[in-house]
């Protein structure tokens, strides 16, 4: 589902915008603020996003909260049953910090198909072309 959604950002069609990848556990607040948008990936674990992406937010979120507001963003879900926590949860943390949602959330359980995989190609072409110079 990553690569499919960096794929989507990636298309040579989308000009002027850099896609950075960085893991949850190591995403630095300066990481957070030097970037125009974001696509956020998380698994549903036990109906809530996983213990990396709220440590993510958990130790930037007072420093992105007025510096990153308007900024566009998706978010894509893998789970195997209870994904509505997770959506939740990031609904929330991103309501709170003013981001806008630039396209659907893509919510994918059990094996990813290939319209999942699709969607995810979408999700990140949706974002990246938000971001063209």
């Amino acid at each position: 589902m990553l690569e499919s959604v960096v794929a989507g950002a990636s298309d040579p069609e989308i000009e002027g915008v850099e896609v950075v990848r960085r893991p949850a556990l190591v995403v630095s607040p300066v990481e957070w603020l030097e970037a125009d948008g974001y696509v956020l990936g998380t698994p549903a674990n036990l109906g809530y996003i996983s213990g990396a992406l709220k440590h993510a937010f958990d130790v930037s979120y007072y420093q992105l909260l007025d510096a990153t507001k308007g900024r566009p963003f998706g978010l894509y879900l893998h789970g195997n049953e209870g994904t509505e926590g997770a959506e939740r949860a990031v609904d929330s943390i991103t309501t709170g910090l003013g981001w806008a949602r630039a396209a659907a959330t893509v919510v994918v359980s059990g094996a990813p198909s290939k319209t999942d995989l699709e969607a995810c190609w979408e999700l990140g072409a949706t974002v990246a072309a938000q971001l063209m110079d």
